[in-house]
């Protein structure tokens, strides 16, 4: 029972965080039922995570939507990369099959560690102005599609939305201000996410749809802590936290996760 009370309070807390910084919250979904519930990290634990993220990404992005942070001509072209990319990322979970977990922890700590580099130099720049949700008309449609298609992979083999990387490619080869490019991050998960459920849904080969019939306690309680946490998280950081602030969040939630998963590699090669 503690267990479990843990893991729905972690579920809501991890919406409300993430919600305001364009990120879908998996980077901690996972290491929270991986690490608290004691699941294994394979399908299940992917798809079970997706699920979560998805419901942050509605819940936050609607709301960043309905205030104009969203560029719809930088979040078309960057689909175009992420779904493909999320249907490459299945396939490579299915080809790993058991030794999906130490594959899984070694390429979080370089997508982690990419995200605060790029994050962190962007921060040295002038940043553009979001005041409409509109700039951005200086697009580099190749190199977006790329930075999406690695996002989708990463979405299916490590569970998460990817906003860390949506949200820094989007400031760089969209020109989008702070939150644009998280509201716009949040779009292409609400798109991105679902293929990527679905795809691991119907493909995995070891009846990973049965293993979540039989946990029907998630299917109802934790997406909707998750998405109420993520409503309110997102009202919160837009009224309440100011640009500069919101990219502190950012960097600081990611180099948590950062340390929690450098620890664990370092203990398993020891």
């Amino acid at each position: 029972m503690l267990e479990s009370i843990v893991v729905m309070v972690g579920v809501f807390l991890i919406a409300f965080m993430f919600a305001p910084v364009g990120m879908g919250g998996g980077m901690l979904f996972v290491p929270l039922l991986h690490y608290v519930a004691d699941w294994p990290i394979d399908g299940t634990l992917l798809a079970v995570s997706l699920t979560l993220t998805w419901t942050v990404s509605i819940g936050s992005g609607l709301r960043h939507r309905r205030e104009g942070f969203h560029n719809d001509v930088a979040i078309k072209s960057a689909l175009y990369g992420a779904l493909i990319g999320a249907l490459i990322g299945v396939g490579i979970v299915n080809a790993l099959g058991d030794g999906l977990d130490s594959v899984f922890k070694l390429l979080a700590i370089v997508m982690l560690i990419w995200a605060l580099n790029k994050t962190w130099k962007k921060r040295q720049k002038p940043e553009a102005s979001d005041e409409n949700g509109e700039e951005g008309m200086d697009i580099n449609h190749l190199n977006l599609r790329i930075g999406g298609s690695i996002g989708g992979a990463l979405s299916s083999v490590l569970g998460v939305g990817a906003g860390v990387i949506y949200v820094p490619v989007l400031q760089q080869q969209a020109s989008l201000g702070p939150r644009t490019s998280i509201g716009s991050s949040l779009a292409i998960m609400m798109v991105v996410v679902p293929v990527a459920i679905v795809a691991l849904l119907t493909t995995a080969s070891n009846g990973l749809i049965g293993q979540l019939t039989s946990l029907p306690w998630w299917i109802y309680v934790l997406p909707l802590l998750a998405i109420t946490g993520a409503t309110s998280g997102a009202k919160f950081g837009i009224e309440r936290i100011s640009k500069e602030n919101i990219m502190n969040i950012f960097m600081a939630l990611v180099a948590v996760v950062l340390i929690r998963y450098i620890l664990d590699v370092v203990s398993i090669m020891l």
